[in-house]
């Protein structure tokens, strides 16, 4: 049966390729095809390479759906509609740690190389082809396959540079985390903008001189010049498949070699120093364990602050997926290393800071979504945060409670620690604040603007007396 256009919600960032766009219904997601986009999916499933891909979990599952449930934006029907497998939650590259975005290139380069080996390649290089199955990288860009032709260079390569190679050597190189250089500009980082930064004998570290220096030499010399015009100069120089295949195996060795320089982190040890008694570990685990788990089994759980993963493993034993949420990338890498080594599928780490979450990017705001119009979770844990918030960041009482209302699905809970004052954490917080700057923060106050959203189901305070814990129905 045939959707009604009324019910079909395009998606905002499928709007570059217009051979196929992706079309949200309900909780499918769905690709219309043109007819050349259409021959080369037909081409693509008689191929070896793709159905081994899919069956390894590394292609998203995708399936041949009737033409009508989408309509095309001139009125006339796709040549054909894909059905995609739905990821739980969708992040961005700027989200990732450095291991993180490290193996989402390796997979990219690892199916590029075999559909090179099929006379297939990839018309785009981008990081944003790739999303996570928890600590699983998976690519999804179906209608980024096309048949290679012989004599011409990865066209994706330009894009694999600004948006995976120059982050990674930025971090492995410099030591400078590259979430905030992604988060800046949806196309990536410009060779221009780097090169300054890798001159002297920083143009000898792997990778810099051949993919930063040489590029971008490239990229001016070729400037005036079609893209015809380079095809015909490569060919003519004998360039072919099998160079193009050997350049990409160099590229995954480059990637290989590249790591994250070891970092100290205040939050990387924070289990030891956070102040909690064994007594207040074992209450606040039990209490967390059956707020997650009262009523209907949560399909989305996010983990705000969530450190090492403590309270993500737990309830994501009551839940079908966890999105773990923290601030510093280093531990955000050192938890992702722990879970992809478990081959845990149904947590997601993100890199990202609660005051500042990420914002909609891209054309008109909204081709990159931002995290809270993602985020609707069924639970949302906020265990150890809102004195980071209120008092750390100077975020009013009443602000907070809004936005954990807004990250809440209709008729979702949100679990929710309140850190006294007179807290040893609170204690140190206040000490470096004005006297008297926060009169409204206090356990009474925020019971009244929790209670004034919701309905809070249960409370407990911890034996040390100086932490509680509620679980809160909003809206209800």
């Amino acid at each position: 049966m045939a959707i009604s256009p009324t019910e079909v919600r395009p998606e905002p960032a499928s709007f570059r390729d217009p051979a196929n766009r992706v079309f949200h219904v309900g909780d499918e997601v769905l690709r219309g095809l043109d007819p050349q986009a259409a021959e080369h999916w037909r081409a693509l499933t008689g191929s070896t390479f793709f159905p081994a891909l899919v069956a390894a979990r590394k292609v998203c599952a995708t399936e041949d759906a009737p033409p009508t449930l989408v309509p095309a934006a001139t009125g006339a029907p796709w040549a054909a509609v894909l059905r995609h497998e739905r990821i739980p939650f969708v992040s961005h590259p700027y989200e990732w740690s450095f291991s993180m975005l490290r193996d989402a290139a390796l997979l990219h380069l690892e199916i590029l190389s075999a559909a090179l080996r099929e006379g297939f390649t990839t018309k785009d290089g981008s990081a944003y082809n790739l999303q996570f199955r928890g600590a699983e990288p998976v690519f999804i860009d179906i209608g980024s396959f096309e048949p290679v032709r012989d004599g011409e260079p990865w066209a994706g390569y330009r894009q694999f540079c600004q948006t995976v190679l120059y982050p990674l050597m930025l971090t492995a190189h410099l030591g400078v985390d590259f979430q905030p250089w992604l988060r800046a500009r949806v196309d990536g980082i410009e060779a221009d903008e780097l090169r300054p930064l890798f001159n002297g004998a920083r143009r000898l570290r792997p990778g810099v001189l051949t993919h930063l220096h040489l590029h971008g030499a490239m990229q001016q010399r070729n400037a005036a010049a079609s893209t015809t015009e380079v095809r015909d100069q490569l060919r003519a120089a004998g360039f072919s498949r099998e160079l193009l295949l050997a350049t990409v195996r160099g590229i995954e060795k480059l990637v290989r070699k590249l790591d994250r320089r070891p970092a100290d982190s205040h939050w990387s040890d924070y289990q030891s120093t956070c102040g909690y008694s064994a007594r207040d570990r074992v209450a606040k685990e039990q209490f967390v364990a059956v707020a997650v788990a009262a009523g209907a089994r949560p399909r989305l759980v996010l983990d705000l602050g969530a450190n090492d993963g403590r309270y993500s493993r737990l309830a994501v034993g009551h839940a079908d997926y966890v999105v773990a949420v923290e601030q510093d990338p280093t531990v955000v890498d050192e938890l992702y290393r722990k879970l992809r080594s478990e081959g845990q599928r149904r947590i997601l780490p993100l890199v990202l800071d609660l005051a500042d979450p990420s914002p909609g990017g891209g054309w008109r705001g909204v081709e990159r979504a931002g995290f809270a119009e993602r985020a609707s979770a069924d639970v949302v844990l906020a265990l150890a945060v809102v004195h980071h918030l209120a008092i750390g960041r100077n975020v009013p009482l009443p602000e907070v409670i809004d936005w954990l209302a807004g990250l809440t699905a209709p008729g979702g809970a949100v679990v929710v620690e309140f850190v006294h004052p007179e807290d040893p954490m609170a204690t140190r917080l206040l000490a470096n604040k004005p006297a008297g700057l926060f009169p409204d923060y206090r356990r009474d106050t925020f019971e009244t603007l929790l209670a004034a959203r919701g309905r809070i189901t249960d409370r407990l305070e911890l034996p040390s007396g100086t932490r509680t814990l509620y679980r809160t129905v909003m809206g209800g």
